[in-house]
């Protein structure tokens, strides 16, 4: 079982405020924080009021060079877990038009990974 990791309705509220550069995406309730998607693909996280955002090759050194940290995520009893998520510095996450090209920058490391939420539908037997 993960611990505990709500958001408030607060702080989805001033990200999607922040983000209105990026265009349209949703949020998704999961495991007491919220998933980013867009074209059903999740590119962002929110966990405890934190913004995460995905991180590929192409975007892994703007992360770094920020002194942001991965995130992770720990079950009862197992090892802490490393994601390919990272961090928003605060510095990004005050201002909308960098944020909405870190955003970009996310969605494009999420198309790369090539990872979907959409499921294929499955063939009726006969």
């Amino acid at each position: 079982m993960l611990r505990a990791m709500a958001v408030s309705r607060e702080f989805l509220d001033h990200i999607a405020d922040q983000m209105k550069g990026f265009g349209p995406f949703a949020f998704r309730r999961m495991f007491g924080g919220a998933g980013l998607f867009r074209e059903g693909l999740m590119f962002g996280l929110v966990v405890r009021d934190t913004l995460h955002f995905k991180v590929g090759d192409a975007n892994r050194a703007a992360y770094l060079a920020a002194g942001a940290k991965p995130f992770t995520y720990q079950r009862l009893g197992a090892a802490a877990t490393l994601t390919s998520y990272y961090e928003v510095p605060a510095a990004v996450l005050d201002e909308p038009d960098t944020l909405a090209d870190w955003a970009r920058a996310a969605f494009a490391a999420a198309r790369a990974k090539g990872g979907t939420t959409k499921k294929k539908p499955r063939r009726r037997q006969s």
